[in-house]
């Protein structure tokens, strides 16, 4: 997945996450199905963030870019800040 895609799918992620919250407004879906979704979501974009930073610093480091890949969720979830 090059850099474009990567960032497409995070705007992809960013408006389903739009959507989930105005469909709760509407009174479309429970409070309880948006919210498991939304922690799908920010699972998501997470793993998205991290491979594009990936990939950025390969870039920089002069190393090649498309051999990195995603990290599980666990791995990205599991990160110390």
């Amino acid at each position: 997945m090059d850099d474009k895609s990567v960032l497409s799918r995070i705007n992809g992620l960013v408006d389903e996450e739009h959507q989930l919250r105005q469909q709760l407004s509407r009174g479309e879906i429970s409070s309880a199905e948006e919210h498991a979704r939304l922690k799908e979501l920010e699972e998501a974009l997470d793993q998205c963030w991290d491979l594009l930073r990936r990939r950025r610093a390969a870039r920089d480091a002069g190393h090649n870019p498309d051999a990195e890949q995603a990290h599980s969720v666990g791995e990205v979830e599991g990160y110390l800040q």
